[in-house]
């Protein structure tokens, strides 16, 4: 797509999100969903300018999904692609990327407790400290530097605010680079990801909110983690055919944190779209999607081994979707999003790959954010 033509879009985009009712009320009868008990929260992305993100959470100990919990507990759409999620406390961050959002609900009680607006395309959230914040940003060039609890403390309410920003911008590239996703941290030194017509993981000093440094990856980072020897893992995805930013061949890559250098390349096939690296409990096994779920040890000497086959890999819609590792038990959790436009379905397995449970959840699930039991 031209540069010029991507603005238009983009401009569109703003207009119309814009316009989206998000926060109006609707007559429901709310449900009591209280749950205290350990859980899952699974975001369901929705399709893309449609409103139907939708929040479900699964009781483990019972294996009992609830679909729709934002709704039915508030009697408010969550809005356009829910992104991801985390936690603090019992308090649930839920990234609302289309919408430019984030809501906050009571993980115990799923009741919206605040939000915090003004965002462009956000992504990710990370926590510093209880009142400091970064958010990631699909298309604001720049890292929000938020409050993440406003005057919750005294008033119940988070009234988040935008602190600063932390400009990231590329202005030597003819791509809209820097666009940001997940991040990880090292001593004071915050890592995110360049995913979008880019090849960069770029580092953020905490201490002083500012752009230190770049490390220069294989095209089109989309995921990132760091396991328990401080080794930063990074799958790409190559691009694709007929791409301006051009295309190779996908790949797995460690970077040492302390050094930032890349310690060892992992290629796949052309036609590979790997995703989702993911570490288990103890941050020493490494997990990622490609069409099937992939497992191996954190290690040099290793080499990636299938571990859980979709059946329905050759399909139309390709593989799994969504993956993520329970860091308690270590039971692995995999999301299918089928044709995109009905219910998708998460399975649970254990560790050694065994089946445990399949159930149904919204459209389009992507991401997963697992809630410890109250002490």
């Amino acid at each position: 797509m031209k540069i010029k033509n991507l603005i238009y879009l983009l401009l569109l985009l703003f207009v119309v999100t814009s316009c989206m009712q998000d926060d109006k009320l609707w007559e429901v009868n709310e449900s009591n969903n209280s749950d205290p008990s350990a859980g899952l929260f699974i975001t369901n992305e929705g399709n893309f300018m449609y409103g139907n993100a939708s929040l479900s959470y699964y009781n483990m100990e019972e294996k009992k999904v609830k679909n729709l919990v934002f709704f039915e507990t508030n009697g408010l759409p969550m809005g356009d692609v829910a992104q991801s999620m985390a936690i603090r406390d019992t308090l649930g961050y839920v990234v609302m990327n289309n919408s430019g959002k984030i809501y906050v609900i009571n993980t115990n009680t799923f009741k919206c407790v605040g939000k915090i607006t003004g965002l462009t395309s956000p992504r990710y959230i990370h926590f510093l400290d209880k009142h400091k914040a970064y958010v990631t940003d699909l298309y604001a060039k720049a890292i929000w530097i938020v409050d993440p609890l406003g005057d919750y403390e005294k008033t119940g309410i988070v009234n988040g605010k935008i602190l600063g920003k932390i400009e990231v911008n590329n202005h030597t590239s003819k791509f809209y680079q820097h666009p940001t996703e997940q991040m990880v941290q090292y001593k004071n030194f915050v890592f995110t990801n360049c995913w979008s017509y880019d090849n960069k993981i770029l580092v953020i000093d905490s201490n002083t909110d500012e752009l230190v440094d770049s490390i220069k990856v294989l095209k089109q980072p989309t995921s990132l983690v760091m396991d328990r020897f401080n080794h930063i893992w990074t799958i790409t995805d190559g691009g694709y055919e007929g791409s301006p930013y051009g295309q190779e061949k996908p790949g797995l890559q460690c970077i040492d944190a302390e050094s930032r250098k890349v310690l060892k390349t992992w290629r796949f096939n052309m036609d590979d779209w790997p995703s989702e690296v993911q570490l288990n409990g103890t941050k020493d096994v490494l997990y990622f999607l490609n069409k099937h779920v992939y497992r191996m040890p954190a290690s040099l000497n290793a080499d990636p081994e299938c571990f859980i086959k979709n059946p329905n890999a050759t399909s139309q819609y390709g593989g799994f979707y969504g993956l993520s590792v329970d860091p308690f038990t270590d039971e692995i959790y995999v999301a299918n999003a089928l044709d995109y436009q009905q219910q998708g379905v998460v399975y649970r397995f254990q560790k050694n790959g065994t089946a445990v449970d399949t159930f149904k959840v919204g459209i389009i699930p992507g991401a997963f954010c697992f809630k410890p039991e109250l002490p």
